[in-house]
């Protein structure tokens, strides 16, 4: 304890500049400063305090020019005035450290449970690059979740992202606390972007629990807080990951949600300039959604870390084809679909499994355990193809032998989708055989790749 305190203080000493360069306010509305006076040392996303009437006020540079910078503020902005001092603090950087386990922290990695926490010895920052492409490893083996239907139809494996798209108030976060708490990894990093402010509580307290808590870090972000401390809440969880990750550790990485991150995005383009594009989204955009998932999966070869990621996406009107869930579909691998008409009939989590993907099959599931994948897949198929004539009375009992199989194994199968798991996927196929009345599978797991190259 005491060599971590000293360590961070050693941090803070070396963090001290014992000259800043300050800049002077030329101009200030529509939501931008002008500052002139930083031409030599402003850079394109530095931070920047705005010495205002009322108190400082910290902001980010967005643009510069020949004849100064612009601004955009961490809030309102009221109360400045021409002539105030703009002190330049350099780019935005984070220093976690294996003392952040078990605590909540803000956009800047500062706590906000009352408690002191010292930064760690390296500054990172915000916006990391990935492991080179040609020298990641490829996925890992298959974890273990907690949750039946990822042990099973869903596989989950070591180093994969996926998606879960869901619209608002169908049991994400539920999900999400469920699989933070059980799901097999070293650590886990929770982003909430933009969430109401009393969700955060419940979710530590209830989705959670203390046992999930125990191993994770959340950094956390508000919906009323400014649209730059947003954006920057989930590259800063993402810095955290990465800090774990080149640790050795494996990392779970729970985001929630993109959507929030990509709003943030977007404000903040169009404040600076940008054009809209992309259904009112800017070109920008894109590329922000995919670095930042880019920098999740399997670390490089002779590191033993990884980040197996999830990225919430809320889709409003279940549209896959929005433009945040249809740009972050196409570079994960995988996607979850949660149905609010399942949630409603009061089954969680409200998995819709035909709509839902893992690309880590075939390869990480045995040839017995893919035979039951597919033969689960197809039972719920043809009940939903067949459902409403089923509840409309129309269809008659040996009509079609595969429906009637589908009809009879159907409640046990919706039943398992939302199962805990047993100890293990293995134990778990077992159980999705009996609910389907086929042979147990047989031989251990597959892996989904040669790790060692």
């Amino acid at each position: 304890m005491q060599g971590r305190s000293l360590t961070g203080l050693a941090a803070e000493i070396a963090a001290i500049r014992p000259a800043r360069a300050v800049g002077r306010v030329t101009r200030a509305g529509g939501g931008l400063v002008h500052v002139t006076g930083l031409a030599d040392a402003a850079a394109l996303g530095d931070r920047v305090c705005l010495e205002a009437r009322d108190g400082p006020i910290a902001g980010e540079i967005v643009e510069i020019r020949a004849d100064g910078a612009e601004i955009l503020p961490e809030g309102p902005g009221e109360g400045l005035r021409v002539g105030d001092a703009a002190l330049h603090l350099g780019p935005a950087l984070v220093a976690p450290h294996d003392g952040w386990i078990g605590r909540i922290v803000d956009a800047d990695g500062r706590p906000l449970d009352g408690r002191s926490l010292p930064p760690g010895g390296t500054s990172r920052p915000l916006r990391g690059l990935p492991p080179p492409a040609v020298t990641r490893r490829a996925l890992g083996p298959r974890l273990a979740t907690g949750t039946a239907v990822f042990d099973t139809i869903l596989p989950i494996v070591r180093g994969q992202r996926m998606g879960l798209f869901a619209g608002a108030g169908v049991g994400k976060s539920r999900l999400l606390g469920a699989l933070g708490r059980q799901m097999e990894a070293d650590v886990t990093v929770i982003a909430l972007i933009g969430e109401r402010g009393r969700e955060l509580r419940e979710f530590v307290e209830r989705a959670l629990g203390p046992e999930g808590m125990a191993r994770a870090v959340i950094v956390v972000a508000t919906s009323d807080q400014p649209p730059l401390v947003r954006r920057r809440a989930l590259w800063t969880a993402m810095a955290v990951a990465e800090h774990f990750r080149d640790a050795g550790q494996h990392v779970l990485f729970l985001a929630d949600s993109v959507t929030r991150f990509a709003e943030a995005h977007r404000e903040i383009a169009l404040a600076s300039g940008e054009g809209a594009a992309l259904r009112g989204y800017p070109p920008s955009v894109a590329h922000a959604i995919m670095a930042l998932a880019e920098r999740a999966g399997p670390g490089a070869e002779g590191e033993a870390g990884d980040i197996t990621a999830l990225f919430a996406v809320l889709v409003a009107g279940s549209d896959m084809d929005e433009p945040v869930a249809d740009i972050l579909r196409g570079v994960l691998d995988g996607h979850v679909v949660l149905e609010r008409a399942i949630a409603e009939r009061g089954r969680f989590p409200a998995v819709d499994v035909l709509r839902s993907v893992s690309r880590s099959l075939p390869d990480c599931a045995t040839d017995d355990e893919n035979r039951l994948i597919g033969i689960a897949r197809r039972r719920l198929a043809a009940y939903e193809d067949a459902e409403l004539m089923i509840q409309s009375g129309l269809y008659t009992a040996g009509t079609d032998g595969e429906t009637d199989t589908a009809v009879a194994t159907w409640p046990a199968l919706d039943a398992f989708v939302a199962e805990p798991s047993p100890d293990t996927p293995d134990a778990a196929f077992r159980r999705l055989a009996a609910c389907l009345g086929q042979p147990a599978p047989g031989g251990a797991p597959a892996r989904c790749a040669d790790r060692t190259g």
